[in-house]
């Protein structure tokens, strides 16, 4: 039992499940007939990928989505953790906007689209609109549960120490609440990465991941398709990875439990 628990272990177990995936894909691949066409084989995939890459195609659709991706996380996470440690802080500001966020963040997001495409269009705006208010949703109600949780004797150790209103909060508040808004932003560069994928492929883009999936879909390039969701996994993978990573490194004060 020892041994399963090492890296290589680990790894090793984790490549089951694909392994076996990709070998049932390619028995299905060898069919023929209309399995042929939903089941492209893995080589004719293999070799897309690496035209897609020498061709520059593939680094062209990486780099636009991710800067959809960042700069909609970075807009709608900071307008969110102000607005909800501004919420859990100031209690009038709380009782006239909270009523208002709560009942805005019912409707999902997809159901925005034809409003938002009437007021800025279908151009990159609609598209940074959406993914930012992807990321601001869950930022908003996590910055305000982490404020709102922090425990009264800490505020008032605070006081005692006769700290002022902004000592306050870089001293006692935002330390304490810091693990929920880490979690908001977690929770966010998952919705915003899932909102950028989804509306390049309804509203179409120049460049990017899912403008890519739509285009091949039109085309019934399968091998495309495939290649672009590989892409936006494995990104998705390593941008969650070095969050959490950077996430343990804020957090190295917090114990670490057994």
């Amino acid at each position: 039992m020892a041994r399963l628990n090492t890296p290589a272990a680990r790894i090793l177990l984790g490549l089951v499940v694909p392994v076996l995936l990709l070998i049932w894909w390619q028995a299905q691949s060898a069919q023929g007939g209309a399995r042929a066409l939903a089941f492209v084989p893995l080589q004719e995939v293999g070799a897309t990928l690496a035209a897609q890459i020498v061709s520059g195609f593939l680094l062209n659709d990486v780099l636009s989505t991710l800067s959809r991706a960042l700069t909609g996380l970075l807009l709608g996470g900071l307008a969110g953790t102000a607005l909800g440690v501004a919420m859990a802080m100031w209690r009038p500001l709380d009782r006239v906007v909270g009523p208002l966020y709560h009942a805005v963040r019912q409707v999902p997001l997809l159901g925005w689209l034809p409003l938002i495409g009437l007021w800025v269009g279908n151009g990159d705006a609609t598209k940074l609109l959406v993914v930012s208010l992807a990321a601001f949703y869950p930022t908003v109600l996590n910055s305000y549960e982490g404020v709102a949780a922090v425990e009264r004797r800490y505020v008032e150790v605070g006081s005692l120490f006769g700290f002022s209103p902004a000592q306050r909060f870089s001293h006692v508040l935002l330390p304490a609440a810091l693990p929920l808004i880490l979690t908001g932003f977690t929770q966010a560069l998952a919705f915003a990465w899932i909102a950028t994928i989804g509306t390049e492929i309804l509203l179409g883009a120049p460049a990017g991941l899912g403008a890519t999936m739509g285009v091949a879909q039109a085309q019934q390039r399968m091998d495309v398709i495939l290649v672009a969701i590989l892409a936006a996994a494995l990104l998705g993978f390593s941008i969650n990875h070095l969050f959490a990573r950077l996430r343990r490194h804020l957090l190295r004060w917090q114990p670490v439990l057994a």
